[in-house]
Formats: structure tokens, C-alpha cells, sequence
């Protein structure tokens, strides 16, 4: 009876051995698993994008603008050959940046979003081509750019590319990857970005001051600056969506609570209870800091700040300023735009229900769309081919470096 359950034994060991080598994959069988399901997620993206550009094509007297003209000459997968980690490296550097961070993501949108409307997405907004001249007013100097947040961030993740794919990434690339990896960790739409982008090698400092939409700007030069570059009145209001995460400094709104428009009054479009929560979180005072800043406004979050700051999501019936969803539009019906280009939304007929489409479901609708207006923006003006250079510093051009 031992010898028989012994043997028993035995042969439940074999077979338990061979199940597992069975069940091992050798090299080139995973090397195959690999390559089918990067082909596969390449077929998906290829799709998805055509799915997202196919509604801005336009048509010209040759007829209608086809992807590959959408895409400037970028490519999907751009650096497959000389640096095949390159996204990786930048999806898990700013991960890590997220952890620390989380309110990264708005601040990356607005730095992308100040890049491209300047010339193109070329990283020129990173740019110091004074050459050590004084008199040479930089892009990131111009006023709309003093609180730009995220480029110390993108100098961390182009290190980190640098260091695997020396002078291989481009930081006007690096930038719009981050872009897009930061909203999917604030839980936004996941949009392709295609790579091949180079940096530019001159700054530009009075389109920046001038054509840069403004927070106190009205609902005609808004919609005009963006139909200058390209977009519609559906996809402005789409794209002053990102407007539903971060944090805005109560500099930009403070004309809206007291003195709007030099009338002594406040701004009568912002509604009344909304207005008191505004006033509570930016209270004014007689005294200020050094840097003009009124000093009760410094609260313990922000006391390290050169301005305070409030949550957008101080316009939500809960404090939150990092949900990716549609409370933006939602709030905007309630007369509860944080910023006054926002509010000026419902001012305009067409704007103002393309505002209650966005807000009347889940935020599925303002996702979708948002992923198409995101492609097309980060594809403004791209430099490729031998056009521009690719940075190894995004502050210096690369004869400087």
C-alpha cells in the first residue's frame, strides 16, 4: 500500500513538472506575444485617430484634407527605432511627478496650451534666446506666461529621456506626452499623440502678449483668437473645459468681485451666493505683501505662493478641483464661471448650447470631444523633418547647450 501511494506520488509530481514547462513560454514565443499586441495597439490607435481628426477635416479647392496633412508629418511611434522606450519613459516619469503632484495635469494643459497657440507646438515657451541681451524680451516673460507651472517638471522627464536617448526627444515632444499622460492620471480621456515634433529656435515674445486669450477677455475675442487658430466655436467651448481641474489665482478674478469694469460693482453675470463664496476665499484687505499681494489672502495652503490660489472646484457644490468631468459647464449654466472668459461662454447663443449639450449628460460627450480637440491641438504648427532642432536644454537652443 506505501509502495502504491508512493508511486502515486511520483506521478502526480511528473505531471505536475510537465504541466508547468508546458505552460513556460520560450523566448521567441513571448517576443511574438509582444510584437502582436504592439501591433495591435498601434492598429487601435491608427484607428481611433483617424476616428478623432475625421471630423476636422476641411475642404479645399482640392478637394478634402487628408490625415496625413492633419498630422503635419508626424508619425505614430516616431522614436521606435532610436529610442523604443522613449513614452514609456516619459508615462512612468510623470507618474511618479503625479504622485507628488496631482494637480500637475492643469498645469501641463495650460503650459501645451500656451506653447501651441504661440507659433505651433515647438516648445518655443520654454525658450531663452536672449543671448544674454537684456533688451530681449523672452516668450516665457511675456504676462500671460509669469504663472506658467509645469516646466521645471518637463526639464525632469527630457533629463530622464536624455539620459536612455541622448539628444534623441524633442522637447516639444516631451511636452505633449506628458500632456496627454497627465490627463489620464487625472482621470481624463486617453487622445494618441503622434511624435516627430522639433523645437524651435527663437522665441516669441509679443504674439504671446498679444494673441494668448485672456481671463477677462469677452466671448468675440475668444471665440476670434481661437478661430484663428483653427477652431470652432464647439471646439473652443470643448477646450476651455480643461478650465474643471486645477487652481486659479484670485488675481485673475478680483475685478470681478468689487470693481468689474471700473463701475464699483461687482460682475452682475456672477450670481449672488457664488459671489459671497468668492469674496470669503479671496477676502480683501487694506494690507498688502511686497509683491502686491493682499496679505489675507495668504491662506495655509498657499502662504508659500506669490498669489492665493482657489480651487476650481470651489464652483462645484463640493470642494474638488481635480475631477475630469463636465461640473465646468454645469456651473457655467448656474452663473458660476470662476473666470470671466468662462462666464462670457453663456453670453453667446451658439456658445451658450453648446454649454448645456456638455452639461446635460455624465461628461461622456464633453470626453469624447475633448480627446478630438486635444489631437488637434497638440498638432498646430509642428515642426518636423529638418525644420527647428531638437533640444538637449529646453531653456537654450542646442549651439548653446
Amino acid at each position: 500500500m506505501a509502495k502504491l501511494m508512493k508511486r502515486k506520488t511520483k506521478t502526480l509530481i511528473v505531471i505536475f513538472v510537465i504541466s508547468v514547462i508546458l505552460s513556460l513560454k520560450f523566448p521567441s514565443e513571448i517576443e511574438e506575444e509582444e510584437r502582436a499586441k504592439r501591433e495591435k495597439l498601434e492598429k487601435e490607435e491608427k484607428t481611433f485617430s483617424v476616428f478623432l481628426q475625421r471630423d476636422s477635416a476641411t475642404s479645399t479647392p482640392g478637394g478634402v484634407i487628408s490625415l496625413a496633412d492633419e498630422l503635419h508629418g508626424l508619425e505614430y511611434d516616431f522614436y521606435r527605432q532610436n529610442c523604443p522606450q522613449a513614452e514609456s519613459i516619459v508615462r512612468s516619469t510623470m507618474a511618479r511627478i503625479y504622485m507628488q503632484q496631482n494637480d500637475i495635469s492643469f498645469g501641463l494643459l495650460r503650459l501645451l496650451f500656451h506653447d501651441c497657440f504661440i507659433k505651433g507646438c515647438d516648445a518655443s515657451v520654454f525658450l531663452d534666446d536672449s543671448n544674454g541681451n537684456k533688451n530681449h524680451s523672452i516668450e516665457r516673460q511675456a504676462a500671460p506666461n509669469k504663472t506658467l507651472r509645469g516646466i521645471n517638471e518637463i526639464d525632469m522627464i527630457k533629463e530622464e529621456l536624455d539620459n536612455a536617448c541622448p539628444g534623441v526627444v524633442s522637447c516639444a515632444d516631451t511636452l505633449a506626452l506628458a500632456t496627454r499622460d497627465a490627463v489620464v492620471l487625472a482621470g481624463g480621456p486617453f487622445y494618441p499623440v503622434f511624435t516627430g515634433r522639433r523645437d524651435s529656435t527663437q522665441s516669441y515674445f509679443d504674439e504671446a502678449m498679444d494673441e494668448i486669450p485672456k481671463p477677462n477677455d469677452n466671448i468675440t475675442r475668444t471665440l476670434f483668437l481661437f478661430s484663428r487658430r483653427g477652431f470652432d466655436e464647439r471646439e473652443t467651448v470643448n477646450l476651455l473645459g480643461a478650465h474643471n481641474v486645477g487652481k486659479i489665482s484670485c488675481d485673475f478674478i478680483r475685478n470681478r468681485l468689487t470693481n468689474f469694469s471700473g463701475t464699483g460693482q461687482p460682475d452682475a453675470s456672477v450670481d449672488h451666493d457664488f459671489l459671497n463664496e468668492l469674496r470669503l476665499a479671496c477676502q480683501d484687505s487694506n494690507s498688502t505683501n511686497h509683491d502686491g499681494t493682499v496679505a489675507s489672502m495668504k491662506s495655509r495652503e498657499t502662504r508659500n505662493s506669490s498669489s492665493a490660489m482657489i480651487f476650481q472646484g470651489l464652483s462645484a457644490s463640493i470642494l474638488s478641483g481635480a475631477r475630469f468631468d463636465n461640473h465646468y459647464y454645469q456651473n457655467l449654466l448656474g452663473g458660476r464661471g470662476l473666470l470671466f472668459a468662462d462666464q462670457q461662454l453663456m453670453a453667446d447663443e451658439n456658445t451658450a448650447r453648446i454649454v448645456a449639450v456638455y452639461a446635460s449628460d455624465d461628461g461622456t460627450t464633453f470626453r469624447r470631444d475633448f480627446s478630438r480637440s486635444m489631437v488637434k491641438m497638440s498638432n498646430l504648427g509642428v515642426l518636423t523633418g529638418t525644420l527647428g532642432q531638437v533640444r538637449n536644454k529646453c531653456s537654450f537652443p542646442t549651439s548653446q547647450s
